[in-house]
């Protein structure tokens, strides 16, 4: 039998980190999280993505993470991964790697090969972001390979507020940004709680809901080699690329 997987996560301030051991001992086999929180100056501008995925930050974060005797280290930030660009975002999970000597990726590359190992094109995009860093995110998908046929903005400021958000409210502002030629609606932002109802999720879009906690921890469980169908997280959790 393989020993428990153990999976680091940097994750910025303080909001949704919950998701995690929610997630975790969801899956079947059980997996531990090691949720390490990181710096941020809090508010949902580029600038300040930038500065809140920095080298410094990451792998002042990183060194956290070294006691706990990790398999994979996931950067659970999207905004201040997506802000530098696929291979800006590349060149970071690059440094993880160096630093701790496991295999690393972060939220935003996860979208991307979560994408991919569902072969979608087009997608709808429902951000909880300001219009600004939104569109960000776009470009980061597009130069991916996806499609954006729509994008929704909330305008929401700190993860703070995004990490109150309710069950009700998350539900309606997904189905609010979902498009007829979107093959998946994508919800970007890992302060926002979603673990709890990602089957209800997809159940009132009609769709495959790709939230950002979710495929964090997908992409972990890939990296790993640690992928078996799960149920009640998803129809991402059911994919084994």
């Amino acid at each position: 039998m393989k020993n428990k997987l153990r999976i680091g996560v940097l994750y910025p301030l303080y909001a949704a980190e919950d998701d995690y051991p929610r997630l975790a001992a969801a899956l079947k086999p059980p997996v531990e999280v090691q949720v390490v929180h990181t710096d941020s100056p809090n508010l949902h501008r580029i600038d300040e993505s930038l500065i809140t995925g920095s080298r410094e930050y990451l792998l002042a974060s990183a060194e956290e993470l070294r006691p706990h005797n990790i398999t994979v280290c996931l950067w659970a930030c999207t905004s201040a991964s997506f802000a530098f660009g696929v291979e800006g975002a590349q060149r970071q999970v690059q440094d993880l790697v160096d630093a701790l000597d496991v295999p690393a990726s972060s939220t935003s590359l996860a979208f991307l090969s979560a994408s991919q190992a569902l072969g979608l094109k087009r997608v709808a995009v429902a951000a909880t972001y300001p219009e600004e860093l939104s569109n960000v995110f776009r470009a980061f998908l597009e130069t991916g390979g996806v499609e954006v046929v729509h994008m929704g903005c909330l305008g929401v400021w700190t993860g703070d507020e995004v990490g109150l958000m309710k069950r009700e409210e998350v539900l309606r502002f997904a189905c609010a940004n979902d498009h007829p030629d979107a093959e998946a609606v994508l919800i970007p932002d890992t302060a926002l709680h979603t673990v709890d109802f990602l089957p209800e999720l997809e159940a009132v879009v009609g769709k495959t809901v790709l939230t950002a906690n979710q495929v964090t921890m997908w992409e972990a469980l890939r990296l790993a080699n640690r992928l078996t169908p799960q149920s009640n997280l998803g129809r991402l959790m059911t994919v084994v690329p």
